[in-house]
């Protein structure tokens, strides 16, 4: 639905982004994380025609965001940090507005109104100006402009920006709920634990080029090693524990161990047979918690460090 090849654009000497390739699925969520001048905002402006890339290409729905422009944004729904709403305008207004932009027929687009401002909880306020919406409202309302025209892609930047916690929880909840086998998102975001609680995949950017891309789980793996279970034992134990060929014990506690098993979850049932038969009396076992947060920091750490190597080296 959405595909980048050695995607790049330069601005004078400075490469904002550089021989960036990707693709997302219909019905999938990709995050793009990144510090501040990653480039992801470039990005974005590229994938939906504002932007003309210097080198590489994109496509949307099949379509060439660079000879196509105007048939990439029938089908691209943007939301942007600064989304420029009419604040005197009511909420019915301003989508009947978007709507003769878009050219919606006259029948299609008082369903959709309707649809979207039932869909984001909004029909009962659609009389009122804007102006008086709270921010979270506001934010729904600008992804309901968004979406009016049936976008098969969806391009979120910094949807949950300076919003109140409550504000951005609802918009989380409308973003999950957008997910569909006839659209492809992508967030962009500084927020980890909304990428975590949103995307299928994350793609993370530094200095406009693509550094890591997985699904949280696989980026877990790759920066932080092996998933880890801590285990719990209902009395302190004395002495070395009986674990099974290819158990590593990371660490040891009267009351607890900290094991990584050779091929994850699936070996753990051979370490709880082991222990019992050997009277250790374990009460729980669970997986040592792995956020986004400590894989990004982690990754980043990494390329940071192999670059400042790296200039010392020269």
């Amino acid at each position: 639905m959405i595909r980048a090849e050695g995607l790049g654009k330069a601005f004078d000497d400075f490469w904002a982004v550089r021989d960036l390739t990707f693709e997302v699925q219909a019905g999938e969520i990709l995050a793009l994380l990144g510090p501040n001048g990653a480039g992801k905002t470039t990005t974005v402006r590229m994938l939906c025609g504002v932007l003309r890339p210097t080198e590489g290409r994109a496509w949307i729905d099949g379509w060439d965001v660079t000879r196509h422009p105007q048939e990439v944004r029938r089908r691209v729904g943007v939301l942007t940090e600064h989304h420029g709403l009419y604040r005197r305008m009511t909420v019915e207004e301003y989508l009947r507005f978007f709507a003769d932009l878009y050219e919606l027929p006259p029948q299609r687009k008082e369903a959709r109104i309707r649809h979207w401002l039932t869909f984001f909880g909004l029909w009962e306020v659609r009389h009122r100006r804007i102006g008086e919406l709270s921010k979270g409202m506001r934010q729904k309302l600008a992804l309901s402009r968004a979406l009016l025209h049936h976008p098969r892609a969806l391009l979120l930047d910094e949807p949950t920006s300076a919003m109140d916690p409550e504000s951005a929880h609802l918009v989380r909840q409308a973003i999950a709920a957008l997910r569909s086998e006839e659209r492809a998102i992508i967030l962009c975001t500084h927020n980890l634990t909304e990428a975590e609680l949103l995307a299928d995949r994350i793609a993370i950017l530094d200095q406009g080029r693509l550094i890591a891309l997985g699904t949280p789980d696989e980026l877990k793996e790759r920066a932080l090693g092996p998933r880890r279970f801590r285990i719990t034992l209902a009395e302190p134990q004395l002495g070395s524990p009986p674990l099974p060929h290819g158990f590593i014990l990371e660490e040891q506690e009267p009351t607890h161990l900290v094991v990584r098993p050779p091929n994850g979850e699936i070996d753990n049932p051979r370490l709880l047979a082991a222990l019992l038969d050997a009277g250790w009396p374990v009460t729980r076992m669970e997986e040592v918690p792995r956020t986004l947060e400590a894989a990004y920091l982690a990754l980043m750490e990494q390329i940071h460090g192999t670059r400042t190597r790296h200039r010392e080296t020269r």
